[in-house]
């Protein structure tokens, strides 16, 4: 990415954009799973992966701003190479618990 202003708030703002669907998305996740659980429907590989999903996510994301930062990235890329696992998995959330 070029050192223009503009760019660089392009990016930050497409950012910050994906960053609110993935909030939206795990808001909507934890509704459904808090409705599975109370209505005692949740089954026992759904809770297990529920939890197992969180360290797996952040080791990739980890990952993926380490290695975005070794090859030079800027800021806005090293950033969205961070949100990307948690975008991808809430949004996958979203689909299989809406059926």
């Amino acid at each position: 990415m070029s050192n223009n202003p503009m760019n660089m708030m392009f990016a930050w703002m497409k950012i910050a954009s994906s960053y609110n669907q993935m909030v939206l998305s795990s808001a909507e996740v934890i509704a459904r799973r808090t409705m599975l659980i109370a209505s005692g429907t949740m089954t026992v590989p759904d809770a297990m992966s529920m939890m197992m999903e969180k360290g797996t996510i952040y080791a990739t994301a980890s990952e993926r701003a380490a290695v975005a930062m070794a090859s030079g990235a800027d800021p806005a890329r090293i950033t969205a190479a961070a949100l990307k696992p948690y975008s991808t998995k809430t949004q996958s959330n979203v689909r299989k618990l809406r059926g």
